[in-house]
């Protein structure tokens, strides 16, 4: 819903302010990279402590560094694989910062090993989901799944929930169970998006194999057909001789 319907929005709303950026001789790189120091600084300064709404604030500001720095590169007209490289190998430094946070938070004075766990499974399910998806298309795959909780999702709902659970520490009470049913959500659906992905990807690679095999009797077939042509022609020629 976040790409439908707001990147748009925004994208008008950033495009002076990345306008300026520019002219004041800032790459898109740089704002790549502070955007992403920004919010691992976030998730592990406040997050491990507790400070889940001021925590999430910090972040939020620098989560929109994603649509500026893609703004600065097409107003340059510089998009490059390198741009598309680092951008999606820093969200993933971002992801595992945020519920690496949540993670620390419930190994220490959250008190909570169950939640500890599962903060850690979205971490290392989300860098896997990412990963079954790049694999798959760099061995010829289109993997033409997007599967129930990707990358905006994950963030969406977690981000949301941990800003609203830090409103517990401003008196309003039972909102900080918000988080724990955010993160199991999250959670499941990472890893009902990884079976869908795995499941998606052997289905990709066994019609892949099928065509090939079946493109590589056709070319046999076909070397056959042309041989025995060229063996009754040699016969042909022979009698007629």
């Amino acid at each position: 819903m976040l790409n439908k319907y707001a990147r748009a929005f925004f994208t008008r709303v950033l495009t002076p302010f990345a306008a300026f950026l520019i002219r004041r001789g800032v790459s898109p790189d740089t704002v790549t990279l502070l955007g992403t120091a920004g919010v691992v600084a976030g998730a592990l300064v406040f997050y491990p402590r507790g400070e889940f709404f001021w925590g999430t604030v910090v972040i939020t500001l620098f989560v929109f560094s994603d649509l500026v720095d893609g703004n600065m590169a097409r107003q340059l007209g510089r998009s490059s694989r390198w741009g598309a490289f680092l951008d999606s190998t820093l969200d993933r430094v971002a992801d595992g910062a945020i519920f690496g946070g949540f993670a620390l938070w419930y190994a220490g004075q959250g008190d909570d090993n169950v939640l500890c766990a599962v903060s850690i499974f979205c971490l290392a399910s989300g860098q896997v989901v990412s990963y079954t998806k790049a694999r798959g298309e760099s061995i010829g795959l289109p993997v033409a799944v997007n599967g129930l909780v990707e990358r905006a999702e994950r963030l969406v709902v977690s981000l949301v929930a941990a800003g609203f659970a830090g409103l517990h520490k401003f008196g309003v009470p039972g909102i900080q169970y918000l988080l724990p049913i955010a993160l199991w959500i999250v959670a499941v659906g990472s890893l009902v998006t990884l079976i869908q992905r795995v499941v998606t990807v052997r289905r990709e690679s066994a019609e892949a194999e099928s065509a090939e095999a079946a493109a590589a009797e056709d070319e046999n077939a076909s070397k056959n057909e042309n041989a025995s042509r060229g063996s009754n022609a040699s016969q042909g020629s022979e009698a007629t001789s």
